[in-house]
């Protein structure tokens, strides 16, 4: 019966040998043991970065200061000043573009020794695109202390000096015109300088303060207000 089965195949071998007794063998179990594990490669330790050195106040260069020649010489050595209004007044209707729109007299004391003559601008710091030039009178002799009110549009004015090109776009002066709010501040500052500005009559108040730009022995400030 036994060479029957074995000659039915590979059923019949495992028939026969379940069938003649005989214990196939076991099917190899892991011995916990002797398992084998692959090792995890660890990763080297990372190094902690070393603090980047810091400067301290003290170690950091200072920046030159550049002097404004608006701040030269200090804002009252010439005690610029009018009979129209006081420093920090509101300036007459009649000095404005709602009014006559004539300047206003102004008043200083004498030059400084050394005075080759004196420059005024007036401008407007606080308009809506920013500073408004309103004035520019240049060339003016070093021994005058005084302009009368109303001075024409002229490009120069014998004994009192040559006008600049305003914001405006015109010759002279032109008054406060700000828009309606709160008042603008008008400032009058008066140069005196060491030299004797050469610039023909028609410059812009960028010109003529670059060329008066470290010459300027004396300053005086005058500040009026005007709204609408």
């Amino acid at each position: 019966m036994c060479s029957r089965i074995v000659s039915a195949g590979f059923i019949g071998l495992l028939m026969l040998g379940l069938g003649c007794g005989v214990t196939p063998p076991a099917a190899p179990t892991e011995t916990p043991g002797l398992v084998q594990t692959t090792p995890v490669p660890t990763s080297p330790p990372i190094p902690t970065p070393t603090p980047a050195p810091t400067e301290t106040p003290s170690s950091l260069p200072l920046p030159t200061p550049t002097p404004s020649p608006v701040s030269e010489g200090g804002p009252s050595d010439l005690n610029l000043r009018s009979p129209a209004f006081a420093e920090g007044e509101i300036i007459p209707r009649e000095y404005t573009c709602d009014g006559a729109d004539r300047s206003p007299p102004l008043r200083w004391d004498p030059s400084p020794p050394g005075t080759q003559s004196l420059v005024l601008i007036m401008d407007d710091p606080d308009a809506p695109r920013g500073r408004f030039v309103h004035w520019v009178l240049y060339a003016i002799p070093p021994d005058r202390t005084e302009l009368t009110e109303g001075l024409p549009p002229q490009p120069s004015i014998e004994g009192v000096g040559r006008q600049g090109r305003n914001d405006f776009g015109r010759l002279g002066y032109g008054g406060p015109c700000p828009p309606s709010g709160p008042a603008h501040r008008y400032q009058f500052t008066l140069y005196a300088l060491d030299v004797a500005l050469e610039l023909p009559p028609g410059a812009r108040h960028g010109e003529v303060e670059a060329a008066l730009s470290g010459h300027v022995l004396a300053v005086g400030r005058l500040t009026g207000r005007y709204g609408r």
